[in-house]
C-alpha cells in the first residue's frame, strides 16, 4: 500500500485517532491561530479533514487548503461548506508538486506532517518557494521520541501500517528546520501521548 492509498483508506478514520492524540491539539491551534493573525492569503498543506482549516479562515482574509488525498479533500470540502467558510478553497494537491505562482502567500502552515515525508529537505524546500519574502512557515509537528511513552506508542502505530518517515524529537526538528534554512521565531514542546513541537519561522 503506498502512503496516499493509506490516507485514502484512513480518512474517515483520522478524526477518531486525532481525538486519541489529542491533548497537544488546543495550544497548537491557538498558537497558529496568532501566527497567520491579519494574514491576507495563507496556504495549508495536508489540511486532511480539517481541524486546522477553520482556525486560518477564522484568522486569515483567504485560505487555500490542500491535501493530496481526495477522500481527505472531500472531508475537508463538506466542513467548509458546513461551517460556510466562505474565504477558504480547497483543492487536492502533492506538497512537492504545488501550482501556484512562487512568493504568493503570507504564511503556509503544514500541520502534522513533516514526520511523514519522504524527502524532508524537499519538502521544506516546496514549502519555502510558496511563501513571499519575510513570509511565516508555521510547521507544529508530532515528535515521536520525545518521551519514552511516545516511543512505545509509535512503534505500535508502525505496526499497524502508519506510514511515518522519521522520529523526530523537538530537539531534531529544530535542528532539522535550521538546517533547512528556517530562522526559527518561536518554538514550544505541547505534552502529549505523542507530543507536538510547535515551531515558526521564516526564511
Amino acid at each position: 500500500m503506498t502512503d496516499q492509498q493509506y490516507w485514502e483508506r484512513h480518512a474517515r478514520k483520522y478524526d477518531v485517532s486525532l481525538r486519541v492524540l489529542g491533548k497537544p491539539l488546543p495550544r497548537m491551534l491557538e498558537l497558529t491561530r496568532e501566527a497567520v493573525s491579519g494574514c491576507n492569503k495563507v496556504l495549508e498543506v495536508a489540511a486532511g479533514t480539517g481541524l486546522v482549516t477553520t482556525v486560518l479562515a477564522q484568522s486569515a482574509s483567504s485560505v487555500v487548503a490542500t491535501d493530496y488525498a481526495a477522500s481527505m479533500v472531500a472531508m475537508l470540502d463538506d466542513l467548509v461548506q458546513k461551517e460556510n467558510l466562505r474565504n477558504v478553497t480547497c483543492l487536492q494537491a502533492d506538497l512537492y508538486a504545488l501550482d501556484f505562482e512562487p512568493g504568493s502567500f503570507d504564511a503556509v502552515v503544514a500541520a502534522n506532517v513533516l514526520h511523514l515525508v519522504p524527502d524532508f529537505p524537499k519538502a521544506v524546500a516546496a514549502l519555502r518557494r510558496m511563501l513571499k519574502a519575510g513570509g511565516r512557515l508555521v510547521v507544529p509537528t508530532f515528535c515521536h521520541d520525545e518521551t519514552k511513552l511516545s516511543w512505545i506508542v509509535s512503534r505500535a502505530l508502525a505496526v499497524t501500517g502508519f506510514p511515518g518517515k522519521r522520529r523526530f524529537t523537538s530537539r531534531s526538528l529544530v535542528s532539522s528546520l535550521e538546517q533547512a534554512g528556517l530562522r526559527i521565531g518561536k518554538s514550544e514542546l505541547l505534552p502529549g501521548l505523542i507530543p507536538i513541537c510547535y515551531v515558526e519561522g521564516s526564511f
